[in-house]
């Protein structure tokens, strides 16, 4: 039986060479010097630089804006410039 902290681990594999895909370890530990951390911790770290850049920080919302909800918005702009109104602020993948 795995132990559980073993269960949630990944392999993790540096690459040969530096790219776009991958680093090499030597990269990855002057990562880590320059920002004062092990290597795990510079790992983290860049995982969550990619997580806070890629994905939603806060949860959506019910939806669409109602036509009331627009015609609210449209009349709190300043007149004279044409302004457009998004009623979605996340993109819909298809399921």
């Amino acid at each position: 039986m795995l132990h559980r902290a073993t269960a949630d681990q990944i392999a993790f594999r540096y690459r040969n060479i530096d790219s776009p895909t991958g680093i090499t370890r030597e990269t990855a530990k002057r990562l880590a010097d320059r920002l004062g951390v092990d290597e795990t911790q510079t790992i983290h770290i860049a995982l969550h630089e990619m997580a806070v850049k890629l994905l939603p920080q806060y949860e959506a919302d019910d939806g669409p804006l109602t036509a009331s909800q627009i015609r609210q918005l449209k009349k709190c702009t300043l007149p004279g410039k044409k302004r457009s109104v998004r009623s979605s602020l996340f993109e819909v993948e298809a399921i």
